[in-house]
């Protein structure tokens, strides 16, 4: 079996911030959109864009479970570490 190239390997995005995978995204999002991308060039974008809107949704998940548990208690606002 030939060994694969790292650079051509899909590769988790490294932690962002969500500010900076959004924008990020958004690149990635207008560059497909320009239909100017060779497939497979295409297909890679593609690929980073699913991979990163992963990202921003589990960040924004975490994010509405605090909202949620800062409200919930007793209508008073009360910090509750988040657990995974």
């Amino acid at each position: 079996m030939p060994e694969q190239d790292p650079a051509n390997t899909p590769q988790t995005p490294p932690a962002l911030s969500f500010e900076s995978g959004l924008t990020e995204l958004e690149q990635v999002v207008k560059a497909l959109e320009s239909g100017e991308l060779p497939l497979e060039r295409a297909l890679e974008l593609f690929e980073k864009g699913m991979q990163l809107s992963q990202v921003c949704r589990k960040q924004l998940e975490e994010a509405e479970t605090r909202v949620e548990q800062l409200t919930r208690r007793n209508n008073r606002m009360e910090p509750e570490p988040f657990r995974t």
